[in-house]
């Protein structure tokens, strides 16, 4: 049972003030950041959507234009607020000219994530994404309205990815150019980099586990490092260190205390995407299941299932594919539960958060900005987060 029982440092863990024109509370992560953040890239995506009219108008309408609304009908900015606060907690300050980058930056990371749930929507034949249709979906229902020849479902594919690819273009546009005005450029391009393949390679692995029918817990932890510990919580709050220009030491400990996090935070929307709300994700509910996604909420069922001779639990969650019934999908959902598999990955969490709010103590930070990074890792991984992020 080693493969469920590990330790955290097996998940993957390794060794009143305000801007100016921005208006970013310093005490507590919340609506003033993510306004902040929002105004930036409002600024761009209007900039960014007035040149791709002058380089035609139909693209700009239906590409351009559908990049532009799903990119400022995002949710909670998650991976935008820890970078804010991996900036304040290794000493970066509230307001200054220096902010200006950091919210560039973090602009950019909402253009990335952008990409990426375009393309995860296509991958995963969701047709809903953040309350509407999904820009796949979005296309074909464009090309069925005009009466267009060819395939909708095709039509729509290819409109996605190329939407997803524009958005991609987007943000290493700003965080080339914010990193060129940057005296930490060369060190804000490492991280970025590392990001953009980080996030590939999870999403391959992911689709690969599917694809080949695999359970290994050790699998289903390196996706979930890579898929989101990295992506959305590490590699942000590093290129808020790298932007307070924190020291090898300082940033070691960040990166440490953001992977046990980042795989909380995973953890967390494996169990929303079994047992959540539509409603308060803006996603389906029964996708995973259907998918037969190697999350580790799954993973640690059939291993519980195997070990206890619960056949039927084993069976429900080892049923082919996308042609599950409804009623299968129930099954396979009360298997999570009667398995314990659910209590296990809660506990798991609850212990990932002790553990990164723990290592969040030998950061140089003001003790405001510290304590807001322990909030806003426990309400990233918490039970009450609505994970409008969509981790990809």
């Amino acid at each position: 049972m080693r493969g469920i029982h590990a330790t955290e440092d097996d998940m993957g863990a390794p060794g009143g003030e305000g801007l100016p024109r921005r208006g970013v509370s310093s005490a507590r992560p919340g609506p003033s950041v993510v306004d902040a953040v929002e105004a930036v890239l409002q600024d761009h995506l209007d900039e960014r959507l007035e040149e791709a009219r002058k380089t035609d108008g139909v693209f700009a309408e239906e590409v351009a234009g559908r990049v532009r609304d799903i990119a400022l009908r995002g949710g909670k900015r998650l991976r935008a607020q820890f970078l804010w606060w991996g900036w304040r907690a290794c000493g970066g300050p509230a307001e200054g000219v220096e902010t200006e980058n950091v919210l560039r930056v973090a602009a950019a990371l909402e253009l990335i994530q952008t990409c990426a749930v375009i393309h995860d929507d296509v991958m995963d034949r969701s047709p809903t994404r953040r309350g509407a249709r999904a820009v796949h979906e979005d296309f074909a229902q464009q090309h069925s309205a005009a009466g267009m020849s060819g395939c909708p479902a095709s039509f729509g594919t290819a409109g996605a990815v190329l939407a997803g690819d524009l958005a991609l273009a987007w943000a290493d546009d700003l965080l080339t150019a914010t990193a060129l005005a940057s005296r930490q450029g060369a060190r804000l391009q490492r991280e970025w980099r590392a990001m953009r393949s980080e996030m590939v390679a999870g999403q391959y692995l992911d689709i690969r586990a599917a694809a080949t029918g695999s359970t290994a817990l050790d699998q289903a932890v390196r996706i979930a490092c890579l898929k989101s510990a990295l992506y959305t919580v590490e590699r942000p709050l590093a290129l808020g260190a790298a932007l307070a220009e924190a020291t090898d030491r300082t940033t070691d400990v960040l990166r440490s205390a953001g992977r046990s996090a980042g795989i909380a935070f995973q953890l967390r929307d494996d169990l929303l995407g079994v047992f959540g709300d539509p409603g308060r994700t803006g996603k389906p509910a029964d996708d995973d299941l259907r998918d037969k996604k190697l999350t580790y909420l799954r993973a640690v069922a059939l291993r519980l299932a195997d070990e206890s001779g619960a056949a039927a639990a084993a069976a429900a969650l080892r049923a082919p594919g996308p042609t599950l019934t409804d009623a299968q999908v129930r099954v396979a959902r009360a298997a999570l539960e009667s398995t314990g598999a659910r209590r296990v990955v809660e506990a798991r969490i609850s212990r990932l958060v002790h553990l990164s709010e723990r290592r969040l103590a030998a950061l140089p930070g003001e003790p405001a900005a510290i304590a807001a990074l322990g909030s806003l890792i426990r309400t990233a991984a918490g039970p009450a987060s609505s994970h409008e992020e969509d981790a990809p």
